[in-house]
């Protein structure tokens, strides 16, 4: 009637929610998204294991399980970058506009005390 090994799969999953829940309701709020940003970029794993559903299915179900799985792990990943990205665009220095030359400030305005070379 039932499956020994989907139970213990199911179980598996059930405890890796309650410990990953766990881990991250411990991290303070300005070190989340860092935390985020580079894990979602390693869950690459996940792609993986779409691709192990995709070689062990044998019928319909298991193939849209496997896209299904591999287009969000993709989703995952890119998005890990591009949260990445853009913290670390945060930290650039901007550049700076170099302060106008006084001659050339008073040459644009036309005042009589510019020096010619």
């Amino acid at each position: 009637m039932y499956d020994p090994a989907l139970l213990v799969d199911l179980a598996i999953f059930v405890l890796s929610l309650w410990v990953g829940f766990e881990v991250i309701s411990k991290v303070p709020a300005t070190l989340h998204t860092p935390l985020m940003s580079a894990a979602n970029s390693i869950h690459g794993i996940v792609l993986v294991g779409a691709m192990l559903i995709a070689v062990t299915a044998n019928n319909a179900v298991g193939y849209i399980l496997a896209f299904v799985a591999a287009a969000f792990a993709a989703m995952n990943v890119v998005g890990g970058y591009v949260v990445t990205g853009r913290m670390l665009k945060m930290f650039r220095k901007r550049p700076t506009v170099p302060a106008p030359d006084a001659q050339a400030v008073a040459a644009a305005n036309g005042s009589p005390e510019v020096r010619q070379p």
